[in-house]
């Protein structure tokens, strides 16, 4: 069966405290016990000690046992002397022990007052013995049991008290007060199990109220409320937990607004050149452009343009998911980059523009990445700065290096870009608006392109102001070590 987490939460803070409530329990019943048994074997010790004396006074008095060993009542009233708690009532039991015959002593607990006892009193446990060890108060065959107290008087031993064994004298106060002691207990732990059940239920339906607000959130988040969030009630763990949730719809949110324009974008940029090669195919189906090899250059122009967007958004589509394929081994970036600028030398020619290569080290360490996307890396910038630089311009390819990194930095002279742009750059389909001729620049993926290709070396790139008037762009890739 399903257990929801306050259930849980509440059994778990419930059965840890029951163990500790009943653990105290049992160590105040104990301690109780102990100090009661303690009470009772320190009262009996003194009860013993003042009859002794009082036993050595008699003695004193009389200077012989016999006139105590004629006198039963006697012997009974220095019994119930030892006690130095005084009885309103004296014990039901005197009167008929006292009336029986001869010095058998003491009588049968069952006798003295017709009941077995769970406790039996001091008085029925002695034995008075003489000095010699013969009885005067006993039974001869308890003599072995005795435990003896010799009384003495004027330094000689004149007598034995003897003590049979048996649990100690409790009074009826004393059980009674026990008792209350022990229910009291009962009842105090009872409460505490109360108290812990509503103290639980209370921390169960406070801890589980965020956690069921999170797992409510977390199922309408994945029914695309992306706009969905919690509020940070505390600075705990479940507060932390609110605001990463809150973190997490927020970029599940930017997320779908992001493929909600790519989505727009790609609609809008497949528009414009599909719209001017159905014109152009109208034009000649309905006679106004006559078929010559121009109009078929112009199509295959078109087709071409419409050919590199979607190469630019399966690239762009493969690097998002991580699907690009990376070779990465040791290469030379400078030998990459070298390759890619005598390629492009003829279009840097046919433009005017001049290029110039500085190496700041003579001993470039090698690079672990793919040589074939660091090529497409270099060709996208080195294209993008031949297509927005004014002709007759400069571009200036930096190389640098330190212990821990190294930096390429792709510079040309005007047009530039405006500051509050260059953040901007590496987005999808964004474009200046200088560039927006298509015929010059293409959808605006290149760079995005390049962003994802440095993520995946584990580099960082960044657009800035040239200061040659245009674009710089810098790349950072870290060195193997």
């Amino acid at each position: 069966m399903h257990k929801s987490i306050r259930i849980k939460l509440f059994l778990s803070f419930l059965l840890t405290t029951l163990p500790v409530v009943a653990g105290m329990y049992l160590f105040m019943r104990w301690s109780l016990d102990r100090g009661f048994n303690e009470l009772v074997e320190a009262r009996q010790h003194e009860r013993i000690e003042n009859l002794v004396e009082n036993l050595s006074d008699y003695y004193a008095e009389t200077g012989s046992w016999a006139p105590l060993a004629a006198n039963k009542r006697q012997w009974i009233r220095l019994l119930l002397q030892s006690d130095n708690r005084h009885h309103r009532y004296p014990p039901v039991w005197i009167n008929k022990v006292a009336a029986e015959p001869g010095n058998l002593w003491p009588p049968a607990p069952e006798d003295a007052d017709g009941r077995k006892r769970r406790f039996i009193p001091l008085e029925l446990r002695v034995m008075l013995l003489n000095a010699d060890r013969s009885l005067l108060f006993g039974r001869a065959e308890k003599l072995a049991e005795l435990s003896l107290r010799p009384i003495e008087h004027s330094g000689q031993v004149v007598g034995y008290l003897g003590l049979l064994p048996g649990r100690g004298d409790n009074q009826v106060g004393d059980l009674r007060f026990m008792q209350r002691q022990t229910q009291a207990f009962a009842w105090i732990a009872l409460l505490m199990v109360v108290l812990s059940a509503l103290l639980a239920t209370l921390l169960a339906y406070l801890l589980g109220r965020p956690i069921k607000r999170i797992a409510g959130a977390a199922q309408q988040l994945g029914k695309g409320a992306y706009a969905i969030r919690l509020p940070v009630e505390s600075g705990d763990e479940l507060g932390q937990l609110a605001r990463d949730f809150n973190e997490m719809a927020a970029a599940l949110e930017q997320s779908e607004q992001a493929r909600r324009r790519w989505v727009a974008d790609i609609s809008h940029e497949l528009r414009t050149p599909l719209a001017v090669l159905r014109g152009e195919l109208e034009a000649l189906q309905d006679g106004i452009r006559p078929m010559s090899a121009e109009a078929v250059d112009s199509l295959l122009a078109d087709v071409m343009r419409l050919n590199r967007l979607t190469e630019d958004l399966y690239q762009l589509a493969l690097s998002d998911q991580g699907a690009l394929t990376y070779r990465k081994t040791m290469i030379n970036p400078l030998q990459v980059l070298k390759a890619d600028l005598a390629a492009l030398q003829p279009e840097f020619a046919a433009k005017c523009l001049h290029v110039e290569l500085i190496e700041g080290s003579q001993n470039l360490p090698g690079l672990y990445a793919d040589a074939d996307r660091l090529s497409q890396l270099f060709r996208n910038l080195l294209k993008n700065s031949l297509n927005y630089t004014d002709p007759g311009g400069r571009i200036v390819i930096s190389v640098s290096n330190d212990a821990a990194k190294l930096v390429i930095e792709i510079a040309d002279s005007s047009p530039g870009v405006a500051e509050q742009e260059l953040g901007k750059l590496f987005e999808r389909f964004y474009r200046v608006e200088s560039s927006r001729n298509r015929n010059h620049g293409g959808a605006g993926l290149g760079l995005a392109i390049c962003s994802n290709i440095v993520a995946a070396h584990n580099g960082a790139i960044r657009a800035q102001t040239s200061e040659l008037g245009g674009l710089a762009i810098a790349i950072e890739f870290p060195l193997v070590k």
